[in-house]
């Protein structure tokens, strides 16, 4: 436990003693971070399971197929 305390005191002094223009980098810096992993989530990754199937059931059939699918596409590949 003390080391996270070390740990965290590193940092707290670090940021404290950051000038006002260092601040507002990561300011920036965590804004976009933020937003990067918004737009990536939602828009380029959509939840494909929800949308196109109604059961919990019905989600775990299609992921059990599609990883035998790609399971013997592996064998078919390595064999030749």
């Amino acid at each position: 436990m003390r080391i996270l305390k070390r740990i965290f005191r590193f940092y707290y002094e670090g940021f404290k003693t950051m000038p006002r223009w260092g601040k507002q980098m990561w300011l920036i810096m965590i804004v976009k971070g933020v937003l990067l992993f918004v737009l990536v989530k939602f828009i380029f990754f959509p939840n494909h399971l929800k949308t196109n199937f109604e059961t919990d059931e019905q989600r775990s059939e299609h992921v059990i197929n599609e990883l035998i699918k790609a399971a013997q596409n592996d064998t078919i590949t390595t064999e030749h």
